[in-house]
Parts: C-alpha cells; structure tokens; sequence
C-alpha cells in the first residue's frame, strides 16, 4: 500500500500558480469516477467538457504522469486534482485496486522502456570500450581548448577594464563557444558574468580564470581536487553509474527545495542532510519550460533512501537511489543547527576544498530576523549573518519575520561569502515553513 501524500507534496509538483488553481477545482470527487490506486500507480477518470472522460494515471514512484488531455504541462490540471483527491483519504480513493487494462499496458510500456534504455547502454559500454576511449579523449581536447579561449576572453576583458563591461549579448556569444567545446559548466558561469554587478565583477572574473586555468592542468591535481574540477567544467557522471558504486543509506530529512526557472529549463534543488551520519545532499532535477521537475519530496520529513554522491573534493550533489517506504507522514522536529559563527566557520571549511563554492547548506539554531539600514540581518544575539542581497523576494522575508514573531527560530539555507539565503523556517511548533 503507497502511503498517501501530503497536500504539500502535491502542490509541490505544480508546475505554475495557473496549474494549481485549476487543480484545485477538480480535487473533490464530483468530477471523478473510476478511481483507484494499486501496483504503485493511481488512476481515475476526469470528466470533462466532451462526452469521453480524461483517463488519467500517476506512477507514484518517479512520479510520471499520463494523462488524455491535450495539455502540454506536466503533471496536468488532472492528474494534480487526482492526486489531491488521493491525499485526502480513502474515502475518496479506495486502496488495493486491479488497475485497469489501460494503466496495466502504460505501466508495463515504462518498465519495458526502462529495461531496454539500460541494456542499450550497457551494450553500447561494453561493445566498443576503445571507441568510448576515443570519444573522451575527444571531448577532453575540445574543453581543453575552450577553456584557453576563455582565459584569453577574461585576459583581454581586464586589459579594457571593467569599468567598461561587455554588452551581455557579447558574453552569450562566449558562452555558446563554451557550449560548442562541450564544457557546459564553463558556459554557465560565463553567463553570470553578463548580470554580475559591477562591484562583483572582478571576483568572477577571477574565479571563472581560475576554473579554466585549473582544467588546464587538471591531470595534475590531486584526484578529488581534480574531480571538483571537471564537474564545474561541465563532465558528469551517469546516475547508473553512481548508483552502482558505494551509497550511504540514511533516514534523510528534507530539509528544503527550490526552484529556479529560464527560458530554457526549470531546476529543482532539494537538500538533504542524514539523520544518522549528518552528511548533506543536494538533488537536481529538470523540468522543461512549462513542466515541474519529476523529483517532489516534502519538505520536512524523513525518508529513508540510498544516495550515490558525485566524486569531488566536498561531496555535495547525490543521487536517489533505492527508497525503504515513502516519507514519514508526521513532519520530523526541526533539525540542529549552529551559530552564525559557526556556520561561516563551516562554509570556511567547505571552501577551502572547492574554492568555487558560493553556499554551503547550513541550518542556523535560534536565530531572529532583524532588518537594519544596511539590509536584513540573522543574529543570534551575539553574531550576525546578513542575508544575501536578492537571495529572497520582500513579501518573503516578511513572511519569515511572522514565523518568528521576535523570538528565536531555527533556519536552514545556504550560508556563502555574500551572506546568507534562507529556505525553510521552523516555526513554534517545529512546522516546516517554506520560503521560497
């Protein structure tokens, strides 16, 4: 039996405001009829303005989303409602149903897919490892001579001097040569260079130098040092890849997400940190414009998983693996945290192993949220952290000044050299209080 969701691990998945208000119109069971949830899936029929209803169905487990309207977000109006309706109780959705032959066959069409897409690349892998060779060989000169170009950009940029930037259409065009390189963390970076302020320039022009000049002689580094490396540059590892190597199995408490969106793809962060080991993780999943990002865990409780951590120098970025049961449904205690000092002095640590970190996640203990002439502040009575200028909206930090109320609260967010930006709140009453 698939433990239900919460409202909140629903509304998590919408993937615009548009979305959720329409969902919500079909999240009572007039509407519905058919339903039922069994074999990891949910499944009803949605009536709509013609005379067939919407089949729609959830695999619970990714989730992914099927559904017989035209609608080209993901998850649909549809399969939103269905799973509000499902949150609610059995009353609205009975356990232990036989799904049906629709929902059979597209579940059956997913595990054959899965199966065939990795016997296709472990075929590929195993079949021509010499010209695997070659093509990294291949990839490594072209980000070689990226990286080069770059550092010359850079050079020449200080040589004009900063006070008379490049337009940012000139910054995309050096990113798109990053990009044609193959060394998509090179083009990222240069990116930022366009919307940098003026009185940030300089430090990422330096660090974006010496990221470049790292790779150049990336073979030389030490073997962590040297994988930070490459993944700032743009190489990634394959998640079966991870997976089938070492994972550390926790209770892991979801301690945030957040998402950010452009014209090209939407990014979900969620960080994790372990109840028993204490180790931090921060997951990553994709949407495209107009769809939410398959991965959706609720923000303060417990889930039980395998993670698989990408290789570098301070281990961060993991992978889900195996689950042992969803997340618990009672939300856990708000989680320890630090000082402030002791957060920077934690930072200071973590930067000193990849010096292109800009946060680390860190949860503060007993903090209030204080604004003063020079911006908003977090103390703890003893020390402060400012905010980080643009980490959240207004209307946000307001909404933090209301959890708190005056008094001590507990914080977790990232903690870097510009400040710090908030992400969860506990409230009174150790309610999880996202703010984002």
């Amino acid at each position: 039996m698939e433990e239900r969701w919460s409202t909140e691990h629903v509304l998590s998945l919408a993937p615009d405001p548009a979305s959720l208000k329409a969902a919500g119109k079909l999240s009572g069971p007039a509407p519905w009829s058919g339903t039922g949830t069994g074999r990891g899936a949910l499944w009803g029929l949605c009536k709509g303005s013609g005379s067939t209803p919407y089949r729609t169905a959830v695999e619970l487990g990714t989730p992914a989303y099927k559904c017989s309207c035209p609608s080209r977000k993901f998850p649909c109006k549809h399969a939103l409602g269905l799973l509000l309706l499902w949150a609610a109780g059995p009353a609205a959705v009975a356990d232990g149903a036989a799904p049906p032959d629709w929902v059979e066959e597209w579940l059956d069409g997913r595990g054959r897919a899965a199966a065939d897409k990795a016997a296709k690349q472990r075929a590929k892998s195993d079949a021509d490892p010499e010209g695997a060779r070659k093509r990294a060989a291949r990839r490594a000169s072209r980000v070689a001579g990226g990286a080069r170009e770059l550092r010359l950009r850079l050079a020449d940029g200080v040589r004009r001097g900063l006070a008379d930037p490049l337009p940012a259409g000139a910054w995309e065009e050096v990113a798109a040569r990053m990009v044609d390189a193959q060394a998509g963390g090179l083009a990222s970076r240069v990116r930022v260079l366009a919307e940098a302020p003026q009185d940030e320039l300089l430090e990422e022009y330096a660090m974006l130098h010496l990221l470049a000049g790292a790779y150049d002689r990336v073979d030389t580094l030490p073997e962590a040092l040297a994988a930070t490396v490459r993944a700032r540059v743009g190489f990634t590892t394959d998640t079966a890849e991870l997976l089938a190597g070492p994972t550390v199995r926790d209770r892991w408490h979801v301690l945030g997400s957040r998402d950010t969106a452009d014209d090209r793809l939407t990014t979900r962060r969620v960080w994790l940190r372990g109840a028993k080991t204490g180790r931090q993780a921060l997951l990553l999943a994709f949407g495209r414009p107009g769809q939410a990002p398959d991965l959706a865990l609720p923000t303060g409780r417990l889930l039980e998983a395998d993670l698989a951590y990408h290789p570098g120098a301070r281990p961060l970025r993991a992978v889900l693996g195996a689950r042992y049961g969803s997340p618990d449904p009672a939300p856990a205690a708000a989680p320890a945290g630090l000082t402030p000092a002791g957060a920077l002095a934690e930072y200071g640590a973590a930067v000193a192993e990849d010096p292109w970190l800009d946060g680390w996640p860190t949860v503060l203990a007993d903090v209030v949220p204080v604004r003063t002439p020079d911006g908003w502040q977090l103390t703890d009575g003893t020390h402060s952290l400012p905010v980080r200028r643009g980490a959240l909206p207004e209307p946000a930090l307001w909404r933090l000044v209301a959890v708190s109320a005056g008094h001590p609260v507990t914080l977790f967010g990232e903690c870097g050299h510009r400040g710090f930006a908030p992400v969860t709140a506990w409230d009174a009453e150790h309610r999880a209080v996202p703010l984002g």
